[in-house]
């Protein structure tokens, strides 16, 4: 292609797109002469829209009016002008919300919705084609709504309430009339917008008159007095001045809810009268063109013999009891039925009992629930009696019993007794020793009875048992209550071994934890410098001990903490201090200085002197050895005074311990021999 053909439709092309360029900036929907109006009015659309353009006069423009989200009008024109959309002589079905879309070219606009409201409607005409009819004719009703539009409902009423109606189309309805006398018609109808019902007023009220059908149903019973059930009754139920009306019709006669006979002009029966009832009511109904008309007669009818009653003797049983059935009519008329004419049975036959005499039935109770009715027979009449439910109740078994939870010295503890077997409701007696202490009655299967006791001295739990009955002749009796009171630790006290003076390091150490309260006992040493347990015992007697040889590094205060299902109690803290001693003395005495003096010597008795001395064989202080039992490291020699006699002091170490608790203890801090009971300590040697 050349340079001038091309730069020709480059030209045109720019020369059509500016000619053809546009913008709508606006579009406007108002609604004249207002947006609310009267019925009747004129209404007008007005469509305004504002474009930018190159040539305005030449664009065409396609108008689309919504109502709703529905398309009610639409229009192309190239006027400029702005669109008019009338509404002639609106009505409430114009009632909505109204837009205007505008299409120039592909460049659209919506306006704003708009919302016109119209009031007022036109009042409902009633047209009935019959004013005067009788009892079952049919009526047609005509509703007219003048000069209204749009989707309409049309309601039509009877004296104020609605109609049932035959059948109907768009404003005309069928009806029947039947209740005698006038009545005032009138309708409405409603104007249908969604999701908008609007509704007219009521028409003016028309009068319908009906008058009664000439044709009734006649009732006639014989007889009507001294009437007894199994009596025969002849019942006619009719049609007065048939021949005269000469009118369809349907009868039906009934007693209560049970339908006698029907038929079409004249209906008979003869009915067996019953005595369900002191007073028979006995139906005679009449259908004539959709109309009903009854007329009813009463009768009282007296029973030969009342609905037999069934009970059990005794009234409550157990399982495997003899028992006695009694069926029993007490209402008899003896004027028209003699006794022996009237006949018991008992049923169901499969399950048979004997028959003592007249209405007595005996047997044995079951195992499981049963059921039994018994009938009377007499004159044809046979009435039954209420079911009887018989449920054997079940032997109470030897209930059994414990305790529940831990049964501690000076505490509360439940006692529970329980039968495996029995039918509630189960009274439980507690019993200590032969005397009843307390009472519980319980309701509900396998639920044990709870006694709540004061545990005031040891074994006494011992003394209780529980008896059980659910009125069974025999009792049952648990056996006696077996279980062990606790005692709670009431004491611990903390003592070491040796008992007295300095002990050299090297040697063992005993700290004895004695303590009172109930087996088995937990025991666990302390020190203060450490938080755990040194070691943890659990015994059956009141002592443990805990052995350890002797060092510096035992310097502290112990104690020891007692423990048993009860509670647990800490005992006192006894130190021990770990040091060298230069001079070692006796643990249990010291020697005296020689005599320097003659009249010291002159003092001294020509008896020896007798002293005892500890002797201390060193050794390493090795853990893992097995602690030295009290008496094996230590001998003790007996020494004469002499010149020659003197003891050999050698430089061996000592700890000293203190009892923190002396004030607290002072049978302790005497350290006597027999109150400790050291028999196993060594005697003195020569």
């Amino acid at each position: 292609m050349g340079f001038l053909p091309l730069f020709t439709s480059m030209l045109l092309f720019s020369w059509t797109a500016l000619n053809t360029a546009l913008k709508i900036t606006e579009v406007d929907l108002s609604i004249e002469p207002s947006a609310t109006v009267n019925r009747s009015t004129n209404v007008t659309l007005r469509c305004k829209v504002k474009v930018l353009s190159f040539k305005n006069d030449e664009l065409n423009r396609v108008y689309t009016i919504y109502k709703g989200e529905r398309i009610i009008y639409s229009k192309t024109t190239n006027s400029s002008e702005d669109f008019l959309y009338s509404l002639l002589e609106a009505r409430v079905s114009n009632n909505g919300k109204y837009k205007c879309k505008v299409n120039i070219m592909g460049e659209m606009k919506t306006s704003e919705a708009a919302m016109l409201t119209v009031t007022g409607m036109s009042t409902p005409i009633l047209v009935l084609s019959k004013a005067n009819v009788t009892e079952g004719e049919s009526v047609r009703a005509t509703c007219f709504a003048p000069d209204e539009t749009g989707s309409l409902l049309f309601s039509f009423y009877k004296d104020s309430k609605e109609m049932d109606v035959v059948s109907g189309t768009f404003n005309t309805v069928t009806f029947i009339a039947k209740s005698v006398g006038d009545h005032a018609i009138h309708c409405s109808y409603s104007v249908f917008i969604m999701p908008n019902l609007f509704k007219s007023q009521q028409s003016k009220t028309v009068t319908l008159t009906v008058e009664e059908l000439s044709l009734n149903p006649v009732l006639k019973i014989s007889p009507q007095d001294n009437i007894y059930e199994g009596d025969t009754l002849k019942i006619t139920c009719s049609v007065s001045d048939f021949e005269k009306d000469n009118q369809a019709s349907y009868l039906l006669l009934s007693q209560g809810s049970e339908i006698l006979k029907t038929g079409n002009t004249s209906v008979s029966v003869n009915w067996t009268a019953h005595a369900r009832a002191p007073e028979l009511t006995i139906e005679c109904r009449l259908y004539v063109r959709g109309v009903e008309k009854v007329i009813n007669k009463t009768v009282s009818v007296t029973e030969l013999f009342s609905v037999p009653t069934l009970k059990m003797s005794p009234p409550k049983v157990f399982q495997g009891d003899s028992i006695s059935l009694t069926c029993k009519s007490e209402i008899l008329s003896r004027d028209r039925l003699d006794e022996e004419k009237l006949i018991y049975t008992l049923e169901p036959p499969e399950d048979p009992m004997t028959q003592q005499y007249k209405g007595v039935f005996t047997g044995i109770a079951k195992t499981i629930d049963f059921s039994y009715t018994c009938t009377a027979v007499a004159n044809g009449i046979k009435k039954k009696s209420k079911v009887l439910t018989i449920r054997p109740k079940v032997p109470v078994s030897a209930p059994k019993i414990w305790v529940s939870g831990i049964p501690i010295l000076g505490k509360k503890v439940e006692i529970l007794c329980l039968s495996d077997t029995g039918t509630p409701p189960i009274t439980y007696t507690l019993w200590k020793t032969n005397k009843q202490n307390q009472v519980a009655t319980v309701q509900e299967f396998l639920k044990p009875a709870n006694f709540t006791v004061l545990i005031s001295e040891p074994g006494q739990l011992n003394e209780y048992l529980c008896r059980a009955s659910n009125g069974d002749k025999k009792l049952q009796l648990s056996d006696k209550l077996q279980s062990t009171i606790i005692e709670p630790m009431t004491k611990a006290h903390l003592m070491v071994l040796p008992v007295s003076g300095d002990i050299s390091e090297g040697h063992s150490v005993t700290l004895i934890c004695s303590f009172i309260g109930t087996p088995p006992v937990t025991v666990r040493w302390f020190r203060d410098s450490h938080p755990n347990a040194l070691e943890t015992k659990t015994t059956n007697i009141n002592n443990t001990n805990y052995p350890f040889v002797l060092s510096k590094e035992h310097s502290d205060k112990y104690y020891c903490k007692a423990e048993n299902r009860a509670n647990s109690v800490e005992s006192n803290r006894v130190s021990l201090e770990g040091r060298v001693d230069r001079t070692p003395e006796s643990v249990w005495s010291s020697r005296k200085p020689e005599a320097e003096t003659d009249d010291e010597i002159s003092t001294v008795s020509n008896e020896p002197e007798v002293e005892y001395t500890e002797v201390v064989h060193p050794r390493s202080a090795d853990s893992t050895r097995n602690p030295l039992r009290k008496g094996t490291d230590t001998v003790y020699s007996e020494l004469q005074n002499s010149p020659h006699g003197a003891a050999d002091h050698h430089d061996y170490g000592s700890v000293k311990y203190v009892d923190l608790n002396r004030d607290q203890q002072p049978g302790n801090t005497q350290h006597s021999t027999e109150a400790l009971n050291y028999s196993d300590l060594p005697a003195p040697v020569d």
